[in-house]
């Protein structure tokens, strides 16, 4: 399907498609491009604002497109939280309609701290994390990388409305804490393990490897939706049985059938790995399935508890 041109859809929203506008409920309007940036602009923002998620729950936010509706929210909010390069089609939108008022994550990125990067070493901070296809926009799974960009989207939201501005710094520091006792516990889980080889379905976890000192071995690079060469295959298939590999793990949203021919070829087991993309659970959020991704790969990965 193509992308509805941001141009045409603008003017669908103009003629009355377009959403209701910006505060009609009292509440500072925030929309946001898939759910990692609706957990934290939900739990930075409290009750005094209203988050959409552009990405339907249980859709896949690589091939999101925007109906003429959804363009007229990105135009009417107070706010627009994305991630440049992760969704042309939202990236389209907020150019032509939303741009003096959108935060692009992509900016906060390479911000962490001393204190977020805590007793960790990262070589290269400044590089671009890469695969053989492209580059992994998965900050998220390094939950210290969420804490940055969550702390600047409460300054964000504290420029738009100056008046809750402690409300959302005190809520920023708080969530900025939890997310760093997270880390921590992936830290601990993850210290002493018999393999460090992560092979995965495709290469979605190059900021949780490197932040854990693991090896991520992709079957195919960023796009989930790529089939590897059989040449790639017999080449990952070596390197896994190279390194004892026990389980090939493959996500959510994405068919298992690439994982689970590589298992029975290594006579490994399979495994979900989640890329927190979006949720397949109504009752989980960011916190819960990162905590069920740690115990996933303690147990793959045979690591001391």
């Amino acid at each position: 399907m193509r992308r509805l041109v941001p141009a045409l859809a603008l003017l669908l929203a103009l003629s009355g498609c377009g959403g209701a506008s910006a505060g009609a409920d009292g509440k500072l309007s925030v929309v946001t491009a898939f759910y990692p940036l609706q957990f934290i602009s939900e739990r930075v923002g409290g009750d005094v604002v209203s988050v959409s998620n552009l990405t339907k729950a249980g859709a896949e936010p690589h091939d999101v497109e925007l109906n003429a509706r959804q363009v007229g929210e990105i135009t009417d909010a107070d706010l627009v939280v994305y991630l440049s390069g992760f969704q042309p089609a939202v990236d389209d939108a907020v150019k032509q309609n939303g741009s003096g008022h959108a935060f692009d994550a992509a900016s906060a990125i390479t911000m962490l701290s001393a204190d977020s990067a805590d007793s960790h070493s990262h070589e290269g901070e400044e590089h671009v994390e890469e695969s053989t296809s492209g580059t992994d926009p998965h900050f998220w799974l390094d939950p210290t990388r969420l804490a940055t960009v969550a702390e600047q989207v409460g300054k964000k939201l504290a420029e738009a409305d100056p008046e809750h501005a402690a409300d959302f710094t005190a809520r920023a520091a708080a969530l900025s804490t939890e997310l760093k006792t997270l880390d921590g516990e992936f830290s601990t889980g993850l210290k002493t393990c018999e393999r460090r080889e992560l092979v995965t379905s495709h290469t979605a976890f190059h900021y949780l490897a490197d932040r854990y000192d693991l090896t991520q071995i992709g079957i195919t690079g960023i796009d989930p939706e790529a089939e590897p060469s059989p040449q790639r295959l017999a080449a990952v298939a070596e390197e896994a049985k190279e390194h004892g590999t026990t389980t090939i793990f493959f996500e959510t949203l994405v068919s298992p059938k690439v994982a689970e021919t590589l298992a029975r070829e290594v006579g490994a087991q399979t495994a979900v790995l989640d890329p927190l993309e979006g949720l397949t659970d109504e009752n989980a959020d960011y916190f819960s399935v990162m905590r069920a991704n740690l115990v996933a790969l303690t147990k793959a990965l045979g690591c001391d508890s």
